[in-house]
């Protein structure tokens, strides 16, 4: 799992799998899903921290499920 945040932008990415993408779907305007062969690859939201979703309150919790 890798999760990228762009201060200047606003644009949070988190990456589930190096999988090539084969369908990416919007859910509203600044939140997009990509999927890969066996699920969710990434996800990448715009204005993360303008709309709640940076920082990440509970990101300790998160890194070692994904592992």
């Amino acid at each position: 799992m890798r999760i990228e945040y762009d201060d200047q932008d606003d644009i949070l990415h988190i990456e589930f799998s190096k999988e090539p993408i084969v369908k990416d779907v919007s859910h509203g305007w600044n939140v997009n899903v990509g999927y890969a062969a066996h699920g969710i690859a990434e996800i990448t939201i715009l204005d993360a921290k303008a709309d709640g979703y940076w920082p990440l309150e509970n990101l300790k919790d998160l890194l070692p499920k994904a592992a």
